[in-house]
This record gives C-alpha cells, structure tokens and sequence, in this order.
C-alpha cells in the first residue's frame, strides 16, 4: 500500500473524528433549550438529532465545497498537492482535537471557527502571513458580538409577547390555543425561508427572495391553521400549565428543524477537507471547489450521529440547563430567535454561528426573567472559549503541519 492510500486512511479517521466532535458540541444548538424545557428526554433527543443530521448531511449537504473554509486562507498555497494534503490533514485534526476539548469541559464553541482557525495556521506555516485574509477573520471576530446579540434581543422580544399575550391572561390555555396559528405560522415562515435560502439545497434550487417569501408565507398560513386544528383536535388540556403544553409540541418541530440543517451545512466542516484529501488522491490536483461524493456525506452524517450519542448531553446540558431555567414558551423563543438570527444575518451578509445565536437565545429569555435570572459565571466562561478557538485551532495545526511534514 503506497503513501497516499495511507494518507487517505488518515483522512477518513481525521474526517470521522471531526465529524464526531461536530456532534458532540454542536446538537446542542438545535435540542439543548427542548431538553432543559423537558419538551423530550436527552435519549429521545439524542435519537432525533442523530436521525435528522445523518439525513440532512447526506441528502441535503452540498455535493461541491470550497477547498478553502470561509476563503479565509488564498488558495495559492494549494497549488503543491503534497502541501494542500498535509494542510488538510493538520487542519482536520486541530480543529477536531480544539472541539474534542471544549466538548470535554462541557462548552459550547464554534466548529466552524474551529475549522477556520486550523486554516489559518495552515496558511501562515505554508505560506507566511500574507496568505491570510485578515478582512475575513476581521468578520469571524465580529460574529462573537453580531450572533449572541442579535439573538438575545430577538429571543427577549418573542418572550416579552408571549407573555403579555398570553401568560398574563386569564386562561393562557385558550389564549395559547386562539394564537398557536401565528406562533407556528411565524415558525414555519422562519424555516421554510431557512431551507430556501442558508441550506445547499435551497441554493441548487436558486429560488429568488420574492418567490421565496411568497411560498413561506402561503405554507406558513396554511400551516399554522393546520397546526392549531391538530392541537384542538389531539392534545387534550392538561391540569396545570396548558400552555406550556402547547409551545412543547410546536418546540420540538423547530428543534428538528435546526438538527436537520445542522446536518446539511456543518457536515462541510468535517467532510470539506477530507474530500479535498479525497480528490488529491484521486486525481494528483487540487482546485478552489471540488466534488464531494454521496457516500462521503453519509460518511459525515453518521460520524456527527455518532458524537450524539455517545457525548452529545455533556453541552447540551451546559446549553439547556446551566445557563438559566427554561420551559417550554422559553425555549421556543430560543429555538425562533436562533433560527431567525441565522437567516437574518446570512441573508444580510453578516457573519453568524448557530452556536453562538444558542447561547444569546438563552441568555435573552434568561434576562426577560430578570438580570439575576442568568448564570453569567458560565457565560464568561462560554465566551472565553469562543475567543480562544480560533488561535488555538491555528497553533495546533501549526504544530501539527510540522509533524506531518516530516511523515509525509
């Protein structure tokens, strides 16, 4: 067996440990505020999410990635395929190991950033500082303010209405009832536009923003009519806390959502460099975008389903329980103003991360409660961690160049 096939070998397990580590850090953007409102169990949420990544990374992922994450490094530093081979090896395994931490200390980071920051490193050791491209690490600093802020003032609002509209009612029940059609209504509108617009698929589709607006506001009202006369018809009003009772139905659909999406944009992360390793092996070049194969998606998805199960509560413990009390009109809140926070800012060409619009959701139905409502000990904590990801991923993927570079 030559050298290479021992390097795509490597590529696989580096691919698959990146992979693992995405599920194990990143379920908690999309079934950590359904589990801290006890909506469902973390065994059921475990279950869903690895069942929704695996089919969002392998049929709605994108068949063509960048070589470059974010183009955050030029790819004049691609064109030894040798070097391109080694960088992205290193950056797999940075990334994966700066995750595989955090994961460990129970705290939510960025894999995209984790990847962007191994890129980085990649760029400086092969190809000195002016490879890369400080503008767009300029934007990635940048999201640590946008997406947690965004979010908190989103989530804030949704809570504030809820409660003046219904939870100081007389019968919230009814009320939650009578207005269930507008909050899965303005639920579907979110997703519906989320799919058409942030996931490859809708991407491949091309549908442009007016159609686009058209069809999520006709299937949003279609819906949320559809959605209330189920209710009516199969939940039967429970003694205490109606209410609640309703938001968990509509709050486990916005976290399937978020877990199928999650599977279809962050699969690139882990899947991106092992197809450029891929390709090279193939092909003995590298371009800016290369094919990524059907069975490497799935290869993805199922290494993201595995990290779920096997360490996905750790964060999402962190996420749903840690940081404030949640229930279930709270925890829709989260769920609408992440997903609100992705669109909004990707469609405005703003830098974003799923991750970071989590925690601000949280954070922001945390302080509609009250200042002394959040547990700011971990939130220092969390963003601490955020700011150390990028240098760190980039300082082991230097090291881990140099390493490579005397095997390979």
């Amino acid at each position: 067996m030559g050298t290479e096939s021992y390097i795509l070998i490597l590529g696989y397990i580096f691919g698959f440990y990146m992979a693992w580590n995405i599920g194990a850090n990143d379920v908690a953007n999309s079934m950590a505020s359904a589990v801290g409102a006890k909506a469902i169990t973390i065994r059921q949420a475990i279950f869903i999410a690895g069942i929704l990544n695996i089919l969002g990374a392998t049929f709605i992922g994108t068949h063509v990635t960048n070589t470059i994450r974010k183009g955050i490094v030029s790819t004049d530093i691609l064109t030894d395929p040798n070097l391109a081979l080694i960088g992205a090896l290193s950056a797999l395994l940075s990334a994966a190991l700066w995750v595989s931490f955090a994961t460990w200390k129970s705290l939510p980071v960025s894999t995209t950033h984790s990847i962007v920051g191994a890129m980085i490193g990649f760029g400086i050791v092969a190809g000195g500082f002016s490879m890369v491209n400080w503008g767009k690490l300029g934007a990635v600093v940048l999201s640590w303010i946008i997406s947690p802020v965004f979010s908190l003032v989103i989530a804030f609002s949704m809570f504030k209405i809820i409660v003046k509209s219904i939870l100081t009612k007389k019968d919230p029940y009814l009320r939650a009832l009578q207005l269930s059609p507008f909050f899965i209504g303005i639920a579907i509108f979110v997703v519906i536009l989320s799919f058409l617009f942030k996931t490859p698929l809708g991407k491949t589709l091309a549908v442009g923003t007016p159609m686009a607006l058209i069809i999520a506001i006709i299937l949003a009202g279609v819906l949320g009519y559809a959605g209330m006369r189920v209710l009516r018809r199969f939940v039967k009003r429970p003694e205490h806390s109606g209410e609640e009772h309703i938001f968990r139905k509509i709050q486990i659909g916005t976290s399937c959502y978020v877990a199928l999406a999650q599977g279809a944009n962050d699969v690139a992360n882990a899947i991106g460099p092992l197809a450029v390793i891929y390709f090279i092996v193939k092909t003995g070049s590298v371009g800016t975008k290369v094919p990524v194969p059907l069975f490497l998606l799935m290869f993805g998805g199922i290494g993201i389903a595995a990290g779920i199960a096997m360490a996905g509560h750790r964060v999402m413990g962190t996420i749903g329980r840690k940081i404030t009390t949640l229930n279930n009109t709270r925890g829709f809140s989260v769920d609408f103003s992440a997903a609100t926070t992705v669109l909004v800012a990707s469609k405005l060409g703003l830098p974003v991360s799923t991750t970071h619009a989590a925690v601000g959701g949280v954070m922001g139905v945390g302080l509609a409660r009250g200042i002394e409502a959040v547990n700011f000990r971990i939130i220092f904590q969390i963003m601490l961690y955020w700011v150390l990801t990028v240098p760190a991923s980039a300082i082991t993927s230097i090291i881990l160049f140099k390493i490579l570079q005397l095997f390979v």
